[in-house]
């Protein structure tokens, strides 16, 4: 079951979708307005559909403005079918353009495909709220801006996110994480955390969290 957000000033296709998109399993939040959406809330949703012309915001300047805010695929469903507006739409970081009238059996094929798609992405990256880790790449990116973290400091960050919520002392972070490295010893643990939270200090998140007497956990 997927989480999707779609935005559509007219009533009869916002029930349309929605009850195509629930016979698939899915939680769909309509709004027919932009205006109306929590720009805080955005992160809960696993795709968004949005109208193009609507009174208040239209598509093209809601998906520029909330596109450096999430990571979930965005999908236009719209009846300007001009090719420059599709090619305007896809570069403003869409990732895909439905023309209206549509076919709902359509739709939901491509709904499904992006959340397909999404889902084996997310098997390669740990994602929390604002903070994204790219397992591939080796690289952490805070509101998609890249974190300049050293290797080490890396390798601390992703152990502790793939492990969420635990807590591991200073012996334990250095033999899941640099006992192969050739590390000198845990006591560089510490150095590595002050230095990580330094660089984080910059972002306005603080995932590392010490727990006194026993280590440190990601949440």
């Amino acid at each position: 079951m997927a989480t999707i957000l779609m935005i559509d000033d007219e009533r009869p296709i916002l029930e349309l979708v929605k009850n195509g998109l629930q016979k698939d399993g899915h939680l769909v939040t309509v709004y027919t307005s932009a205006a109306q959406v929590p720009l805080d809330k955005l992160n809960r949703y696993d795709l968004i559909i949005l109208d193009i012309m609507m009174p208040d915001i239209d598509g093209f300047s809601y998906c520029d403005k909330i596109r450096s805010l999430v990571d979930c695929p965005i999908l236009f469903l719209t009846a300007k079918t001009m090719e420059n507006d599709i090619t305007f739409g896809l570069g403003l970081g869409a990732d895909d353009y439905l023309t209206k009238p549509f076919r709902i059996t359509e739709l939901r094929a491509r709904v499904n495909a992006h959340l397909r798609r999404e889902h084996r992405e997310r098997h390669i990256a740990l994602t929390f709220d604002r903070i994204k880790i790219d397992l591939s790449a080796k690289e952490l990116r805070v509101d998609n801006i890249p974190v300049p973290l050293t290797k080490s400091e890396y390798l601390i960050c992703e152990y502790l996110a793939s492990n969420k919520g635990q807590v591991f002392s200073k012996e334990q972070i250095y033999e899941a994480t640099f006992s192969l490295y050739g590390e000198s010893d845990s006591s560089t643990i510490s150095t590595h955390i002050k230095n990580i939270r330094s660089k984080f200090e910059k972002t306005g998140v603080q995932p590392i969290v010490t727990v006194w007497g026993i280590g440190y956990r990601w949440e």
